[in-house]
């Protein structure tokens, strides 16, 4: 069940000590040719550099309120719920245990570590670090936290109400789509306002079980093998979250690697905004349909900015 405007609105009030509104722009050089009016909403400029702080923040309120005596959480992550979650348990006095797969954006680890988490490295995929959180969980007594959850999304929301109440009129909004909290959020968003915008999902298609069972109307599983985009590298969907999502959405489009590397490149000479691979999805979305949605009113979430520099420097040497 996705959150009411009253309980969104109240997410914002303990949000919002922690940062303020995140920025929705329109920037002329990325407009450029689309013949369309063109808004990014920046949530990498949350203090995690991702949206997915505000779902923490509020998981772990309501976690402390219902059980005042826990002691401890776990979350598996590839980089953002996990700094998240560790930015959210500092505040509230909690120790956190983040795994990681190995391999995993070193930056996003340190980053982790710099909020006071334990970072645990294990197998080779999000799914493997999932499963061994929660047999660590079991046996060290810690709370585990899910990617996907209706307190994590009623956080999440407020993001879409912000941006739905500073533009109005919006025809379209594309959202990438990992394990789905950031797209549920959004549709929360537009039924508690009460609004006709159409939500547009993206994946990788490296990563694409949500667009594959989107489209066969059916629960699949997809390995994920993309390299560029791992904030979405989701290979079993959330039933809850897909069941949202192919009630909401409009339609779900697959991004290539090469598309992510080449917008995060535009994303940074044409705004001077850092986007990770993931967080550049939806504006190479809104490139490949462009025509679809002239003269239109569109948007699409800056979703995360925590490239590596090793990324950063493969884009940077592209053409």
């Amino acid at each position: 069940m996705l959150p009411t405007l009253s309980e969104i609105e109240a997410a914002r009030s303990l949000i919002r000590p922690h940062f303020p509104e995140t920025p929705s722009y329109r920037w002329p050089l990325l407009e450029a040719g689309l013949d369309l009016e063109l808004w990014v909403k920046h949530e990498n400029h949350s203090p995690v550099g991702a949206f997915k702080l505000r779902g923490g923040l509020v998981y772990l309120d309501e976690l402390k309120r219902r059980e005042p005596g826990v002691g401890g959480v776990i979350a598996a992550t590839t980089g953002n719920h996990g700094q998240s979650i560790a930015y959210a348990a500092r505040e509230n006095g909690l120790r956190a245990v983040i795994v990681v797969p190995h391999g995993n954006n070193p930056e996003k680890n340190e980053a982790m570590r710099a909020l006071g988490a334990d970072i645990v490295e294990h197998g080779t995929e999000f799914q493997e670090a999932l499963e061994f959180s929660r047999e660590l969980a079991a046996r060290e007594g810690l709370h585990p936290v899910p990617s996907f959850h209706p307190w994590l999304v009623r956080g999440v929301a407020t993001y879409g109400l912000e941006l739905f109440e500073a533009v109005a009129d919006l025809d379209v909004v594309f959202v990438p789509v990992g394990l789905g909290s950031g797209f549920c959020g959004l549709a929360a968003a537009r039924k508690a306002l009460g609004l006709k915008t159409k939500l547009i999902g993206v994946v990788s298609e490296l990563a694409p079980a949500y667009a594959l069972s989107f489209r066969q109307g059916k629960f699949i599983e997809q390995s994920s093998t993309t390299r560029v985009a791992e904030g979405v590298a989701c290979k079993t969907p959330n039933r809850e979250a897909l069941e949202i999502l192919t009630e909401q959405a409009h339609d779900i489009v697959t991004v290539s690697d090469d598309e992510a590397l080449a917008s995060m490149g535009e994303l940074l000479r044409k705004t001077h905004n850092l986007a990770e691979g993931s967080g550049a999805l939806a504006w190479a979305a809104l490139k490949k349909q462009r025509e679809h949605w002239r003269g239109r009113r569109a948007a699409v979430i800056l979703s995360g900015g925590n490239a590596s520099t090793a990324l950063m420097r493969e884009v940077m040497a592209r053409p």
